[in-house]
């Protein structure tokens, strides 16, 4: 997504956000987000793992059917 807006409009949203929000909100709500963004990767990694797990045990149950 935002490689489709370009620097303008990043710059454009940088700046609307300031004036919104102001100098001392901005750093926050950038940790508050990169907390967010960094829980959410953990949470995919998690799922990933347990994926491969569950088909790593279903193929250790099919081969002791089939031996």
């Amino acid at each position: 997504m935002l490689n489709s807006l370009g620097p303008v409009g990043i710059l454009l949203i940088v700046m609307v956000a300031f004036l919104i929000y102001g100098p001392k909100k901005l750093p926050e709500m950038g940790k508050t987000i990169g907390q967010t963004i960094k829980s959410f990767k953990g949470g995919l990694i998690e799922t990933k793992e347990q994926i491969v797990m569950e088909s790593t045990n279903e193929k250790k149950e099919e081969n002791k059917l089939e031996g």
